[in-house]
């Protein structure tokens, strides 16, 4: 290594042209890295989803969920198994453990299920696919006053015109605008996900009355038999001729209802045909469903654009607004308006603006910091290993797997302080020794090689610091890794710079001249420089020389104040919230009424709902003369915001419901979301019969404060324990918006019995419910693709010959020889109402109780406690076979700081034996690690000092930390080693060495906590989710810096103290 340092000293060539290469690598990858606001996600989890239409839950769940649980039970690498069975579809979902390959695991599953030979007649494909979050960039709003289908196709065209978009300025060379230098080098942008929204899905509809089909001697199943024969495309072989191959096929196929009016139903004995039109009337319309959205007033569809896989939001949301302003216009009829909706690209770009403009703010308070106490020339140096180091993080970014997002770029400020304490080290040392008059060339190689060891196990101790965020578990230990995944890189290219290219710089120094002395810069310096050292002589030098003397008494007051802030935090006098509360611009409001409710009272819910909002904004504008809310999007039989970031999918029903408003953004309004919600809430009043109204901030960060799953086989003491749970939870300060997922269904006749009669005529209960669902559900003919679109093709009974029960008095079933018989002579049927929904997990029923907390009236944390204790863990003994679980955030929160723990203590161990190769000891680690916990009391300083509750992010802030700290400390017990084996004094020797290490351990602080300083005070709410983690590490370091330079000295005498004293001890005995 000293060869190596001593060779780049006097070959600045090859080390400028390294750190030239490491730069351009940077710069260029820069432009290729995927922008997202938060990491890509994977979720570790497979999805089996078994459509059954018109199936209830209870069959859903006998029928779909468990054989499919029992196919899969044996299969290796499975965590836990959740299940919901739902009208006309179930759904299972398989968490995979950690350690295992996810495809590999769904392989196994995939063939466990197709090896299922029991599913109901009428269920459709299985699918299996990778759970994953294709996450929304944005919407656009397509509004036009003409009617439903007419809209529904505009929108068809808008989705396919995303589709198939291309750029309508093809760039072609850098001339012209700073634009196109960038889309050159950023690159093309491509859509390959845009979906329909907030609409009803296509269907043909062929419907046949009673008294038609009895007038003809017709069965729904005969009409629905020859539209298949009909309305088909077959492959029927070929033909080898000498002139070539010829293809045969039958091609017959109808899309549209004209086409299918034309179909032979039968041929009469006198020759002519019957046609579909003669006996039905074809709808070419929409399934079943009601739905109606409006944006602002105005009927809407919404087509949803997301990113998947690799793909970059920023160049996505570029594509989408040139196709709106350039595209769209000659492909739409005159009057559609199309607006932008929930774009998530304008929060990704305020966010990276605001980090980079914090970084670049920091990055010029560093080297201000370093210029001040250093030469200029010498502060230039040094701060010039920032750009590189960053550089160097960067261009490992894609082999990482790390995008530009919020929280890589955060590391990226977190480090900006830290990165230049190795070069600080380096660069004082080496300038010491100028100053003593050595040459420059010869002190950069000697000075750089004298504080190698030192340099290389600290930043050593910093990466071993962060390694507990790798490898988490959970959504959360998705996004910390990029955090030392940038943060690791970063410190190792400093080091590689320190150690071989700040040499070759460092050599070219030269002594001061009189042309520097009388620049105005190096006699602000100067001065600087020569009152920090006036400071430590007049001051820190007689201040250290007391403490050392008092040491024991030094001890005390620090350790006293330790267990006064540990105090503080374990007395709950400074909060925690698992997640910093960060203000959104986006508030949702979800409605859920009884299942069966007429769409009618959903539609005037939701309409009282969006007035209630208008009313609010209205308020405020008149009052302060700034509007507070945007846009509104109202939903009536759908929840289209609720499930649009996945591209999952979207629920319908006509009890369901939802209003969103995208407020302005919160530097310009005079409410926070929060109170926006308490008055949109008060002005809404009661909703008669509502089962759910509940509210919520769209932050992108956390769910419900409380998520609590309760399970067990005995069905009527889950249900107690629910309603006990519930009512148990009302009674708590602060907890509002409680709701379950266990809700009554619709009410329903079930035919379970067949009468003598019908059996004597060959009715079966299967031949029964098989002509029942033909009429009033309908048989499906076929699905036909129409461009992007499936329709699904039907054959059943009017509609109006379907909206009530009486309907059922006129249905005639056939029996097997074509006789007539009515319903009720042959079928006994049964009123009753079953669950709306059945959800299970690993095979047993469950039941989710969710609520949040009025974070300005109660703390969740504390809530959850008390909860816990009081309600939770009697719980198993009052309803036996009852177990809970918290989901959700507690649940994260649980599994985070567990696991975060256990590695933090493994983290310890590695900075231990970092600490004890190059200080040759057991015992002299202890000293340097001194300054650990004391670095966690000036993190808790720091909160209060802000006025923050602790927080997860806080956490990882104060783990980062142990690593910073005691790099200083190791600096420092170095020095006093190296002049012990001088023969200098034990006292002398300490005192001397935070004299003259005092100037490196301030600079290293000062810059670390500089390069915080911006994001510190920042003001912008988007950025409070990542300032408590900038607070730990900030505030900590300054407080470590008084540790290091009066607590280590101390303790470095106590255990010398304390060594004697056995030492003694064993001469004596």
């Amino acid at each position: 290594m000293q060869k190596a340092i001593h060779w780049f000293s006097k070959n600045h060539v090859t080390a400028n042209f390294i750190m030239l290469l490491v730069l351009l690598a940077g710069f260029t990858t820069w432009f290729k890295l995927r922008k997202e606001v938060f990491p890509n996600i994977a979720l570790d989890a497979v999805l089996i989803q078994v459509p059954f239409p018109n199936a209830t839950p209870e069959e859903v769940e006998d029928g779909i969920i468990l054989p499919v649980e029992d196919a899969i039970a044996d299969v290796d690498g499975i965590k836990r198994v959740t299940a919901t069975a739902m009208e006309s579809m179930g759904a299972v979902t398989v968490e995979v453990e950690n350690g295992y390959d996810v495809r590999e695991v769904m392989s196994d599953l995939k063939t466990k299920v197709d090896a299922i030979t029991n599913f109901p007649e009428k269920a459709e494909k299985v699918t299996l696919e990778e759970a994953r979050l294709d996450m929304q960039v944005m919407s656009v709003a397509v509004s036009a006053n003409v009617d439903e289908k007419t809209l529904r196709e505009i929108g068809g065209i808008v989705r396919d015109g995303l589709l198939d978009y291309k750029p309508s300025k093809p760039v072609s060379g850098f001339a012209g605008s700073k634009e196109k230098m960038m889309r050159m080098l950023r690159g093309t942008p491509k859509i390959t996900k845009a979906a329909l929204t907030a609409v009803r899905p296509y269907e043909i509809s062929i419907e046949v009355s009673e008294d038609t089909l009895r007038r003809f001697g017709l069965t729904l199943q005969q009409v629905a038999n020859a539209v298949r024969r009909t309305s088909l495309d077959l492959p029927s072989g070929s033909i080898r001729t000498t002139a070539g191959e010829v293809v045969i096929r039958a091609k017959g196929k109808r899309y549209t209802a004209r086409e299918f009016q034309d179909v032979v139903v039968m041929s009469k004995q006198d020759g002519s045909e019957l046609l579909l039109r003669d006996i039905a009337k074809v709808v070419d319309g929409f399934e079943d469903v009601e739905i109606s959205s409006s944006f602002d007033g105005r009927r809407t569809v919404l087509v949803n654009v997301y990113r998947t896989g690799e793909q970059d939001t920023l160049l996505i949301a570029d594509g989408v607004r040139d196709y709106i302003e350039n595209v769209a216009p000659s492909q739409l009829p005159k009057g559609v308006k199309l607006e932008l909706w929930n774009d998530a690209s304008k929060l990704l770009d305020g966010r990276l603006s605001l980090l980079i403009r914090n970084g670049s703010t920091g990055l010029l308070l560093v080297f201000i910091v370093l210029a001040l106490f250093l030469r200029p020339s010498l502060a230039f140096l040094v701060a010039l290993g920032i750009p590189v180091s960053f550089a160097g993080g960067i261009w490992l970014m894609p082999e990482l797997g790390v995008s530009i997002n919020m929280i890589s770029l955060f590391a990226f400020i977190l480090v900006l302080g830290i990165v230049v304490d190795d070069a600080i080290v380096v660069g004082e040392n080496v300038y010491s020794r100028i100053q003593r008059g050595e040459h420059p060339r010869e002190a950069s190689w000697r000075g750089t090689h004298e504080v190698g060891t030192v340099v290389v196990f600290g930043i050593l101790t910093t990466i071993a610091a962060f390694t507990p965020m790798l490898g988490l578990s959970g959504v959360s230990g998705k996004i910390w890794p990029n955090i030392p995944l940038i943060v690791i890189p970063t410190l190792l290219f400093s080091l590689l710079q320190s150690k071989f290219v700040l040499p070759a710089h460092l050599a070219l120094l030269k002594p001061h001249g009189k042309v520097q002395d009388a620049n105005i810069i190096f006699r602000v310096q100067r001065k600087v420089a020569g009152g920090l050292e006036r400071f430590v002589e007049s001051i820190y030098r007689p201040l250290l020389k007391r403490c050392l003397r008092h040491r024991y008494i030094v001890w005390s007051v620090f350790l006293s104040l330790l267990l006064l802030v540990f105090g503080l935090v374990a007395g709950k006098w400074v909060p925690f919230e698992f997640m910093p509360k960060v203000e959104g611009d986006v508030v949702t409001a979800k409605l859920e009424m009884p299942v069966g409710v007429p769409f009618s009272t959903t539609e005037g819910a939701i309409q009282r709902m969006e007035e209630a909002a208008q009313v609010v904004g209205s308020r405020h504008e008149n009052i302060y003369g700034s509007a507070i809310s945007v846009h509104i999007l109202a939903s009536a039989g759908t929840q289209p915001f609720q499930t649009g970031f996945g591209g999952g999918r979207t629920p319908l029903g006509s009890n369901l419901g939802e209003v969103t408003v995208q407020l302005s953004p919160a530097a310009d309004r005079d409410i926070s979301a929060d109170e926006f919600i308490a008055e949109w809430r008060k002005e809404i009043g009661l909703i008669p019969g509502v089962v759910e109204l509940s509210f919520r901030q769209e932050t992108g960060a956390g769910g419900n404060a409380i998520d609590i799953e309760i399970s067990g086989r005995d069905l009527v003491m889950l249900e107690k324990a629910s309603i006990h749970i519930t009512d148990q939870l009302a009674g708590y300060t602060g907890v509002k918006d409680i709701a379950t997922n266990n809700r009554r269904g619709k009410r329903e006749l079930v035919y379970e019995e067949v009468t003598p009669t019908g059996k004597a005529l060959g009715f079966n209960l299967q031949s029964v419910a098989s002509q029942i669902r033909q009429s009033f559900y309908g048989e499906e003919v076929q699905r036909i693709q129409r461009g992007r679109d499936e329709v699904k093709v039907m054959v059943r009974y009017p509609s109006d010959k379907r909206k009530s029960v009486e309907n059922l008095e006129d249905v005639r079933l056939r029996t097997s020889n074509g006789d007539e018989v009515s319903l009720a002579e042959v079928a006994i049927a049964r009123p009753t109402r079953g669950p709306a929904s059945i959800h299970r997990v690993d095979r047993k029923r469950s039941i989710k109780i969710s609520a949040d907390v009025d974070r300005a009236r109660a703390n969740a944390n504390e809530i959850v406690e008390r909860f816990n204790s009081e309600v939770l863990s009697p719980l198993s003994s009052q309803f036996p076979g009852v177990r809970w679980d918290y989901l959700g955030e507690q649940k994260d929160q649980k599994d985070s700081i567990s696991e975060m723990a256990g590695k933090f203590v493994f983290a310890m161990l590695g900075i231990y034996i970092l600490m004890a190769i190059p200080l040759k000891s057991y015992i002299q680690p202890l000293i340097v690690m001194a300054v650990i916990p004391f670095g966690f009391v000036g993190a808790v300083i720091g909160h209060i000092f802000m006025g923050m509750e602790l927080s997860i992010m806080s956490l990882c802030g104060i783990i980062a930390l142990s690593g910073v700290v005691v790099n200083d400390s190791l600096v420092l017990v170095d020095y006093v080693n190296r002049h012990r084996a001088e023969d200098c004094g034990l006292v002398d020797a300490v005192w001397h060495a935070g004299a003259a290490r005092f100037r490196p351990i301030l600079l290293t602080s000062l810059t670390t906590f500089a390069g915080l300083m911006p994001m510190l005070l920042e003001t912008d709410m988007q950025a409070r989710f990542l300032i408590p983690m900038a607070v730990s590490l900030g505030f900590g370091i300054l407080f470590a810096t008084t540790i290091t330079l009066i607590l280590v000295p101390s303790v470095y005498l106590m255990l010398e103290d304390i060594r004697r004293v056995f030492s003694r001890i064993r001469q004596k005995s």
